[in-house]
């Protein structure tokens, strides 16, 4: 054999391996895309928004003050 067409050899093994993890590569990366879709499309189903429990808890704390008032001017009596 020849020095040309070992080199031929091992390059082709070699391009043969790139390929085949470029391949498994980019299939990764497709089922990631995949994953990262349904979690954005599932995620506002499972979980609130930080905003929003913000102003909720907002609300629950004014309820609360407005009966501790309440509260209060009774005991006063």
């Amino acid at each position: 054999m020849e020095n040309q067409q070992v080199i031929n050899v091992f390059l082709g093994v070699g391009m043969t391996v790139v390929g085949w993890f470029a391949r498994e590569l980019w299939a990764a990366v497709k089922e990631l895309k995949a994953d990262l879709a349904k979690l954005s499309e599932d995620l506002p189903k499972e979980y609130v928004a930080r905003d929003d429990y913000r102003e909720d808890i907002r609300e629950i704390k004014a309820m609360l003050a407005k009966i501790f008032e309440k509260l209060e001017g009774k005991a006063d009596k």
